[in-house]
């Protein structure tokens, strides 16, 4: 009996300590917001080699972030260099000429908020702004000129589309002309040629390289994009610098970490890859040719953070050209759109881009179902629903032995009543007599804990899946729930929206959360009742423990634990009327 009520208990209290952990680490502690450098310069000289704090190859054209007084917002700024306008069916933006950076960017397709009109989300922003964020590819070179911050290209052509590439060009005057060739797909995925003509008549050495320069105060999506709210990294969902490296995905590195680092930074010796910020749903990325040997890394400098690789030095004889191949991502981390990335451009580990965690074997197998369901029934809710069913059948067999189990317990509970009055002085002899009960009514006692082992990592694989997937996010179910996202936000406390007011997230306990707590409470109803007093306790006070733990989390979870409920509960019915108890065929026999 010890060694059942032991098991019963670390189960439930792994649970407890893997949702509440989860909550506790994302609502109670945060990663800090970090902290301004006193470092001025965003990038240093000298040459990385391997991991670590080696120093970091200089990069052209990434300016340090201006003074507080001199901030601009973003009209302002956009204003300050001749554009490119950039139109693709998911971006509408423009590539600045001064600089050549790619640093206006909206995403057409995602708002920030669930209302019609909303704006659209601006993932890259002008330097001079206070949520400049920005990308551009630049060259570094010992006794030739190359174009930098502040240099003035030219361009072939007015607009940016998928089928209307665009080339900047820049002559230094001492014989070397220099070219950005810029073209763009129907998605998020940017192709940039740099190429230099060395058209003077001695040999020159030249470095391509590129970057992407994240301003402070731009850790979180809705902290980069709506100046309010702020998305933080957290022990389930990385939120920050992220890359591959030599195939290994890197979630090791964060805002703090640079913090730290100083001006050295975190540098990485690799062969292809790829780079950039990564926020939950969105994604700044650098991928540099696959085959190409890189320096790459993170460094802090100002009040910026930049991702920035270096390919390796090219010597050119005079009249020879030099060319360097890479990809930039800037957009949604639409799960098929980073996998399709990594299949056909051959990124390494692109999809990783998304913190799938431990569970990866079942969360993107469960998204891709969970996709499915959803261009099937064209509602994320009812995908869910549909979800619940399959897993629930998947597990059929396995939670008929556990109910199986359970049934033949509750058909035993007289005889063990008789047992702990018989032996309540003795509690030797009545497990004793316990296990050689059990062994003559051929009942596993732990039977029924096997299911609930296999339900945890899906359950959090699921968590991962909804949390995730910005393919969920704004999605509407029916009635009052518009985002499943988001929490149930129709909550008793303010009287279902009747009070104009919002409660506090742990008692904001909308209709799911409490129908999760109604519907898990007559689910333990049903199960024996516990031997144990404490085993007792636990079992009463978990479903409203839960329902509380559970408030503040995604709708669509929520919905997935009731409607799993419900349907234990219904399969827990229907197999109790197979194994009735003797009081229950004593009363249908009447």
């Amino acid at each position: 009996m010890n060694d059942q009520r032991n098991i019963v208990l670390a189960i439930l209290l792994s649970a407890i300590v893997m949702i509440g952990g989860t909550f506790a680490s994302e609502y109670f502690y945060p990663q800090p917001a970090p902290k301004p450098a006193a470092t001025a310069a965003a990038t240093a000289t000298g040459t990385g080699t391997g991991t670590g704090t080696a120093t970091a190859p200089a990069v052209s054209g990434a300016p340090s972030a201006p003074a507080a007084a001199v901030i601009k917002d973003a009209a302002t700024a956009l204003k300050d260099s001749p554009r490119i306008a950039i139109e693709t069916p998911k971006l509408k933006g423009s590539i600045a000429l001064l600089g050549a950076r790619i640093d206006d960017l909206e995403l057409i397709e995602h708002k920030t908020s669930i209302k019609k009109d909303g704006t659209p989300i601006r993932l890259l922003s002008p330097a001079g702004t206070k949520r400049a964020y920005f990308a551009g590819y630049g060259w570094t070179s010992q006794g030739t000129s190359v174009p930098g911050a502040n240099t003035l290209w030219t361009a072939s052509g007015s607009k940016l589309t998928p089928t209307t590439p665009v080339t900047l060009s820049w002559n230094n005057g001492q014989g070397q002309a220099f070219q950005i060739k810029i073209s763009v797909d129907k998605d998020y995925m940017f192709a940039v040629d740099q190429t230099v003509v060395n058209q003077g008549t001695a040999p020159i050495s030249v470095r391509s390289n590129g970057y992407v320069s994240r301003a402070f105060g731009t850790s979180g999506t809705a902290g980069a994009l709506t100046g309010s709210l702020v998305d933080l990294d957290s022990w389930t969902i990385h939120v920050g610098p992220i890359g591959t490296f030599n195939a290994a995905t890197n979630y090791d590195i964060d805002y703090t970490t640079l913090d730290e680092a100083g001006a050295a930074g975190q540098r990485f010796a690799s062969k292809g890859g790829w780079l950039g910020f990564g926020d939950t749903y969105w994604l700044a990325a650098l991928a540099p040719a696959k085959d190409a040997s890189i320096d790459a890394g993170f460094v802090k400098g100002g009040s910026n953070y930049q991702a920035d690789f270096a390919n390796a030095p090219s010597i050119l004889a005079a009249g020879a050209t030099s060319s360097a191949k890479s990809h930039f991502f800037a957009g949604a981390k639409e799960v098929v759109s980073l996998d399709g990335y990594e299949e056909s451009l051959g990124i390494a580990n692109f999809g990783k881009a998304i913190d799938w965690g431990w569970f990866e074997i079942l969360a993107k197998p469960m998204f891709y179902l969970l996709h499915f369901l959803f261009n099937l029934f064209g509602n994320f809710g009812f995908a869910i629903i549909a979800l619940t069913f399959t897993v629930k059948a998947v597990m059929f067999p396995i939670a008929q032995r556990q109910f199986v189990s359970m049934a033949k317990m509750r058909i035993l509970q007289p005889k063990m009543k008789a047992l702990q009055e018989r032996h309540k002085g003795d509690k030797t002899k009545l497990q004793q007599e316990t296990m050689a009960l059990y062994q003559k009514e051929k009942i596993n006692p732990a039977g029924g804990c096997l299911p609930i082992f296999i339900q945890i990592p899906i359950f959090y694989a699921l968590y991962k899946v909804l949390m995730l997937s910005i393919e969920m996010r704004h999605q509407p179910f029916i009635a009052w729930i518009k985002d499943l996202s988001a929490p149930d936000p129709l909550t008793p406390v303010n009287l279902f929206g009747l009070l104009n007011f919002q409660p506090p997230s742990l008692l904001a306990l909308g209709v799911l959360p409490i129908l999760l707590g109604v519907t898990m409470y007559l689910q333990f109803k049903l199960n024996p009742t516990p031997p144990d007093p404490v085993q007792q306790q636990v079992f009463a006070i978990m479903p409203w423990v839960l329902m509380f733990i559970m408030a503040p989390f995604a709708a669509g979870l929520q919905l997935y634990w009731v409607v799993n409920n419900t349907l234990t509960i219904l399969q827990q019915k229907w197999l109790y009327r197979k194994y009735p108890t003797p009081e229950e065929t004593a009363v249908a026999t009447k």
